[in-house]
């Protein structure tokens, strides 16, 4: 073990044995560096640590205490059960009705799609930005149209061996955010009136993608634990003869599911058996909160029909709005449609990432970041097993930054939605993720902002109002 896993498990061992009870405040970080002669950052990453499995909190100005006593968590929603149906969706004028106010400084903002700006390091990506602008090649605004920055590609293809992927950098074709290459590989593989499978529920985005191509959609049950049901995906691939499948494999929008290495192989094996193209939208694999990151199913994809879509907007620079595609033998098909709609990412932000990224500062990013999502997930878990009604159901992700909130059945989720944004709360709520606007007991909450009393007290309000309406 490192020298702060070391420390943390000595504090657990003295909580677990009741030596330091409920309340108690912890040695502060200067007293554990001056008994103990660690570090300082030792100290915060044992602290972290501990954060990040609820065993401690955190008070502001006042130090680190042994967490309360932990009520019973709800208990997690079963696996869906979708119509087993070809849709023509139609969620856009709902979803833009929905998240209209999420943005609003002064909402509460359960209902976002992005963890809190304060956790990524702005100020060195500014000093980059700078840096790159200072050193900018006018021939690189040129040269480094299509495909993208050469070094940034080099960066990304880089972190793909680190999980034991092998990427040619020129397979690599940089987006606007993985938005951009999702919608980018999508067009590659089909055309109106096709249809894609997808999750049951799915994320928004994808519902939106499918809306706009004209394309029809299949939901597949899907496993709040560990994805798709392989079995019903097999029987839909032989009855609806689909022109993709588009999943999220890791810590998926909404659930927070993970599938397993051994399911990740079955299903790229299966998907290549009837030759349909995985478009995997991976946004949140890096944001892992065990020993190592997940898996790529790229890994097992010796055909070349897995469609690797990620980004860093979700884990680094959000505003950057840079992702990539890893296309397979679609490759050349996205870079042209990249082309041919908006050409290019912005290069100086392109550059400034590539320089980041060689500093080795996106891993030390990362390390803090997982910490501070896995003990905000343990403060949002204990506050709705607390505030929320009986029955209700909840999902723990190991990864990500959302929970899947499955209420008593009578509770109405889009008219939840309307009376807690009245209350400057917003939240998800289900029926956006579903093509048959399924879920309407259930709604999307986002952990991704550091906890305080006025997120506390949020949740007790959603639960007041969710308790009323039941």
């Amino acid at each position: 073990m490192k020298r702060y896993e070391e420390l943390a498990e000595e504090v657990a061992a003295m909580i677990s044995t009741q030596l330091l009870l409920p309340g108690d405040k912890l040695p502060s970080v200067r007293q554990q560096h001056a008994r103990r002669g660690v570090s300082p950052s030792t100290v915060f990453q044992a602290y972290y640590l501990l954060e990040a499995r609820g065993m401690i909190v955190s008070r502001p100005r006042s130090g680190y205490y042994v967490a309360p006593q932990r009520a019973a968590l709800a208990p997690e929603p079963d696996s869906s059960r979708p119509l087993d149906a070809s849709t023509t969706v139609d969620v856009s004028d709902l979803v833009f009705e929905v998240l209209g106010a999420v943005g609003a400084r002064d909402i509460v903002p359960f209902g976002s799609a992005f963890p809190s700006p304060h956790l990524f390091p702005m100020e060195r990506l500014a000093r980059a930005v700078s840096a790159s602008m200072r050193r900018l090649d006018p021939w690189s605004t040129v040269t480094d149209l299509s495909l993208g920055n050469a070094e940034l590609r080099r960066q990304i293809a880089l972190r793909y061996q680190l999980d034991g992927v092998l990427v040619s950098s020129d397979d690599i074709v940089i987006t606007n955010g993985a938005l951009e290459a999702l919608n980018l590989c999508l067009q590659a593989v089909t055309r109106p009136g096709d249809t894609v499978l997808i999750e049951s529920p799915s994320f928004y985005a994808c519902l939106q993608a499918l809306e706009r191509l004209e394309l029809k959609a299949v939901e597949i049950a899907t496993s709040p634990r560990d994805g798709v049901d392989l079995a019903a995906l097999e029987e839909l691939l032989l009855r609806h003869q689909p022109k993709a499948c588009w999943l999220m494999t890791n810590f998926q929008n909404p659930l927070g599911s993970l599938m397993s290495p051994e399911k990740k192989r079955a299903l790229v094996e299966l998907l290549a058996r009837h030759g349909v193209p995985l478009i995997e939208d991976d946004v949140y694999g890096e944001l892992y909160f065990g020993k190592q990151r997940p898996g790529l199913t790229k890994s097992h994809d010796s055909a070349g029909l897995v469609m690797h879509c990620s980004s860093f907007s979700k884990t680094l620079a959000p505003g950057f709005r840079l992702g990539w595609a890893v296309a397979g033998r679609y490759a050349r098909q996205v870079e042209r449609l990249k082309l041919t709609t908006s050409l290019s990412a912005p290069i100086p932000l392109q550059m400034a990432l590539a320089d980041y990224l060689a500093a080795g500062g996106y891993d030390r990013h990362l390390r803090q970041l997982r910490l501070t999502l896995a003990a905000q997930q343990n403060t949002m878990l204990q506050a709705i097993a607390v505030h929320f009604p009986p029955g209700t159901r909840v999902t723990r992700p190991q990864g990500g930054y959302f929970v899947w909130v499955e209420m008593p059945a009578g509770i109405d989720a889009l008219a939840l939605h309307r009376s807690a944004l009245a209350a400057g709360i917003s939240i998800a709520p289900g029926p956006i993720f579903s093509a048959t606007r399924a879920f309407r007991h259930c709604i999307r909450l986002n952990y991704g902002h550091p906890w305080s009393a006025q997120l506390e007290e949020a949740i007790a309000t959603l639960g007041r109002l969710a308790l009323a309406a039941a």
